[in-house]
């Protein structure tokens, strides 16, 4: 292991535990805020004078800035205290959900969207680095999977949530809700979390400089096949759910809920799995996946195989960040903040790519196509994991 790595690994005091919680928080916040107007379009689009198209680029802008920020975001922090860099991406999730709640046109609505998409970039970017900085190198992928068990939580219950609360109190009273728990989370954060001084190592330039390292640019290519065969397919879900399988919109509903409370165990699981032996984990997730994929076509009509086969997809599905960032932590160790803002770059870009070629088939040439293509690209990540093990084995 690198001495850099050692040196920020030393002992830390008990409180490195409660701030990684604190960051799960504010992770949890984040990705409920990217993902919550999913459930709230209609009212958006009525009270702002928009197509619920127009209102759609709401979740669009949150993405493209995530992008941008990620790839940018070491340079443009170096020299600065992580624990104030990380205070100041939490304050732009309070400010995003402030300007939102009150948006009085659909350009300050942007602004407000595309302030949340930097903070999503510039927060996952460093989370790694900084996990990596607060526990002792075995706890890593414990702290990993409790970073990515926010995430499955609020991804599972943002559109459910921003539903019920935008019927309650309206769509902006839904939005204001992010700001106490945002402000929850940078006050936890901030009283949990020791000072962690910007590292004196030189900015290594552009992160995609990071590519010309064949081992990271084998791993980054399996991510990329990886989220890109996840999304293609985990975005047609409903309309497979309900036209396809013939699920009410109830039963869509309990199964899309045990699909995340699956990905919240699979987070717990691979966490305990990820101490060593950790390619084969990351080659073993999109293999079971496209296998998973192959046998829903197979399936498609009885109701309870499908749910099965949905339960076990949000197990491993959600089970694969954590073992690419734990990934990154090792083979990347030296350079884990550039490293970390490069796989948020490439897991933004592949979740758009992906959504966008899956939904293509799915109009042009039907379902099973798009489920097929999820397969493939799975097949394609497994490949890729394998071919990078063989590299790092050149490496040794």
């Amino acid at each position: 292991m690198h001495a850099t790595f050692e040196h920020t690994t030393q002992a830390r005091p008990a409180a490195a535990w409660g701030a990684v919680a604190a960051m799960s928080l504010c992770v949890a916040v984040l990705i409920a805020s990217e993902f919550m107007p999913v459930s709230l379009l209609t009212p958006i689009a009525g009270d702002l004078g928009l197509s619920e198209g127009q209102a759609g680029q709401a979740i669009s802008i949150s993405g493209l800035f995530a992008v941008v920020t990620s790839l940018f975001v070491a340079q443009l922090t170096r020299g600065i205290d992580r624990r104030v860099v990380l205070a100041a991406f939490a304050g732009l999730l309070i400010l995003s959900g402030a300007i939102v709640t009150f948006a009085p046109s659909y350009a300050v609505l942007m602004i407000g969207r595309a302030l949340l998409g930097v903070a999503i970039g510039g927060f996952w970017s460093m989370s790694t680095a900084i996990v990596m900085r607060l526990l002792p190198e075995d706890a890593v992928p414990r702290g990993l999977a409790m970073l990515n068990a926010g995430n499955a939580v609020a991804a599972t219950i943002a559109a459910p949530l921003g539903s019920f609360l935008g019927d309650l109190i309206g769509w902006r009273g839904a939005f204001f809700c992010v700001v106490p728990l945002a402000l929850a989370a940078l006050v936890w954060q901030w009283s949990s979390m020791p000072a962690l001084p910007a590292r004196g190592r030189k900015a290594s330039g552009s992160v995609l400089l990071l590519l010309r390292r064949p081992q990271v640019a084998l791993g980054m290519a399996s991510m990329f096949l990886l989220f890109m065969g996840q999304f293609a397919l985990f975005t047609y879900l409903r309309p497979f759910l309900e036209q396809v399988a013939g699920y009410s919109v109830p039963a869509l509903s309990l199964a899309l809920l045990l699909m995340g409370l699956a990905g919240v165990a699979g987070t717990w699981c691979v966490g305990h799995l990820l101490h060593r032996p950790l390619y084969p984990v990351v080659i073993a997730i999109p293999l079971v996946m496209a296998a998973l994929a192959a046998t829903l076509i197979a399936v498609a009509s009885f109701k309870l195989p499908v749910a099965v086969l949905l339960v076990a997809w949000g197990f491993f599905g959600t089970a694969a960040p954590v073992g690419w960032g734990t990934w990154l932590s090792r083979v990347l160790a030296d350079d884990a903040e550039a490293g970390g803002g490069l796989q948020v770059a490439v897991i933004q870009f592949a979740i758009t790519i992906g959504a966008a070629g899956g939904g293509l088939l799915f109009d042009l040439a039907g379902w099973w196509a798009t489920f097929v293509l999820a397969a493939v690209l799975l097949l394609g990540s497994a490949l890729a994991a394998w071919a990078a093990s063989i590299e790092r084995g050149h490496a040794k």
